[in-house]
C-alpha cells in the first residue's frame, strides 16, 4: 500500500468484496428498483449517474452480477444503444461478470423467493442475495435502499457501496 493518506471515501473498493449487485432505474418507472445502479451508471441523464461513475472508479477488478440483472439494464437502456453497447463491452472485456447461471442455482433461487414473499425481493433481487451468499461478501453496488434491510447468509447486513441519497 502506498504511504498516500486518503480521504474519507477515497478508499479503493477490492473486487474480491463486491457481491456486485448492480440494480438501477429510470424515473418512469420507478418500480423497476433492482436495476437502478446500471442505469444510472450508463446513462449519464439519470440523477444519480455521477455517484455511480465514482463508485464504479473506486472498484478494483471485476464487478459481478446475476444474468437477471442483466437482462432487465439492457432491457431499460434498450433505447440507447451507446448504454447498452457499453455494458456489453464490460461483459466482452471481463470488467463485468455473471458467474452463475439459474439452471445450476433454480432451488436456491426459489427458496429466497419464498423466504421473502412478504419483502419487496424479487427474482433479481434474489439473484443478488444468492450471489452474496456464494462469494462471501455483502458489499452491493445499488441505490436500492432496501437492501440495508436484505440479509445475506440468513443474518448478515449489505454494505451499500454507492452513497445513498
Amino acid at each position: 500500500m502506498s504511504g498516500r493518506k486518503q480521504t474519507p471515501g477515497s478508499e479503493r473498493i477490492r473486487h474480491d468484496s463486491i457481491a456486485s449487485i448492480c440494480p438501477v432505474l429510470t424515473r418512469a418507472q420507478n418500480r423497476l428498483q433492482r436495476i437502478r445502479f446500471f442505469v444510472a451508471a450508463y446513462n449519464s441523464r439519470e440523477e444519480a449517474h455521477r455517484r455511480c461513475v465514482e463508485t464504479c472508479e473506486k472498484v478494483d477488478g471485476p464487478i459481478v452480477t446475476c444474468e437477471a440483472c442483466l437482462t432487465e439494464a439492457l432491457r431499460l437502456l434498450g433505447h440507447a444503444s451507446a448504454a447498452a453497447g457499453g455494458i456489453l463491452a464490460r461483459i466482452a472485456q471481463g470488467a463485468l461478470q455473471a458467474p452463475f447461471h439459474l439452471a445450476s442455482h433454480r432451488a436456491e433461487i426459489a427458496g429466497l423467493m419464498r423466504k421473502h414473499r412478504d419483502a419487496p425481493v424479487d427474482f433479481a433481487d434474489a439473484g443478488q442475495i444468492h450471489l452474496a451468499d456464494q462469494r462471501g461478501t455483502g458489499d452491493i453496488l445499488t441505490l436500492d435502499s432496501h437492501f440495508k434491510h436484505d440479509r445475506w447468509r440468513r443474518n448478515l447486513s449489505f454494505r451499500l457501496l454507492i452513497p445513498q441519497d
